[in-house]
């Protein structure tokens, strides 16, 4: 039995047919145009299954579903794509649409997040448990949660939108509209602000600091960019460093206190400093998380899946 899972983003469309042990054996990507319409994206996502079909071999009445991970509110017992703020979906039928143009027994949609978090839930970093929550530190922060082995989404299916707790009142503005948003102090583009202050900072102090060497070389400030400063032994990057970690731990706390996750596991692209990552955030978490030495304890963990979480998260709605 073979599934497609899509990851429909901002800037492409990417999918692949996973296999009954839960492997990507077939990827196609495409530009998502988002200046388009919502018809015309949706005829590329449809299009993508019949390319996987060609590549692989498989024929089409193999494939028992189709599920997108799609950015916003999504729908998933109408199969609708109720609003996307960087797509022109609004109230759209696209499980239905992606049926009329491709012969799969099932289509399904959910929140992007949410689909990550499913797909390590099944088949990644919190395989085996029943509670878990997934955090993605991108672009923004992306949460998704699972209960009881099921996706957690409200009953308008725009809940767990954990980077939109407030950490620090009045603090600096999110994209959302609130001021002190998590989103605003644990995000990749966060912490890409904070090294940019630092640099500022130093420069006007007249401070050295070896992430100046680093910029002048790649031409940019990346998330990297305070951390491997800190590896180096620059104090400047451990500064940064140590900002963010606290802000970042903060929000977990907040996250198992409120939930008690057996597993929650962190993606995204700050994930990938894996290990250095976790070994500077669980003193902080548990030091503060109710119950500590009392209860058991959450497990923390690097999210396994990477890039392709939409993808594998996708195929394998329909699951739960």
């Amino acid at each position: 039995m073979y599934r497609i899972g899509i990851d429909l983003g901002g800037t492409n469309i990417a999918a692949g047919i996973i296999n009954e042990n839960y492997e990507i054996i077939c990827q196609a990507s495409t530009p998502t145009g988002s200046d388009r319409s919502a018809d015309d994206i949706a005829a590329d996502m449809a299009a993508l299954c019949h390319t996987l079909c060609e590549k692989s071999g498989i024929p089409a009445a193999e494939i028992a579903s189709v599920g997108i991970a799609a950015p916003g509110i999504a729908n998933h017992d109408d199969g609708v794509i109720e609003y996307s703020c960087n797509l022109p979906f609004r109230k759209y039928p696209i499980c239905a649409k992606i049926k009329e143009s491709f012969p799969a027994p099932h289509v399904f949609v959910e929140n992007d997040a949410n689909a990550a978090a499913w797909g390590e839930a099944v088949a990644g970093a919190a395989k085996g448990a029943k509670d878990s929550i997934m955090i993605t530190l991108g672009t923004g922060v992306g949460g998704g949660i699972i209960i009881d082995g099921k996706v957690i989404s409200g009953f308008n299916y725009a809940g767990g939108e954990l980077g939109h707790i407030v950490i620090q009142a009045g603090g600096a503005s999110c994209g959302c509209g609130r001021k002190g948003c998590w989103e605003a102090y644990s995000s990749a583009t966060a912490l890409i602000r904070m090294t940019k202050e630092k640099l500022d900072e130093c420069a006007a102090a007249g401070r050295a600091t070896v992430m100046t060497d680093y910029v002048a070389k790649s031409g940019k400030v990346s998330g990297r960019t305070a951390f491997d400063a800190m590896r180096a032994g620059d104090e400047a990057g451990r500064e940064v460093v140590n900002t963010y970690v606290y802000y970042l731990a903060q929000g977990l706390v907040n996250i198992i206190n409120i939930f008690q996750p057996e597993v929650l596991s962190i993606g995204g692209g700050v994930s990938n400093e894996g290990d250095y990552l976790l070994d500077l955030l669980l003193p902080l978490i548990r030091a503060e998380v109710y119950g500590q030495g009392i209860v058991k304890s959450t497990d923390i963990r690097i999210a396994t899946l990477k890039n392709n979480a939409g993808i594998i998260g996708g195929a394998l709605l329909g699951l739960n």
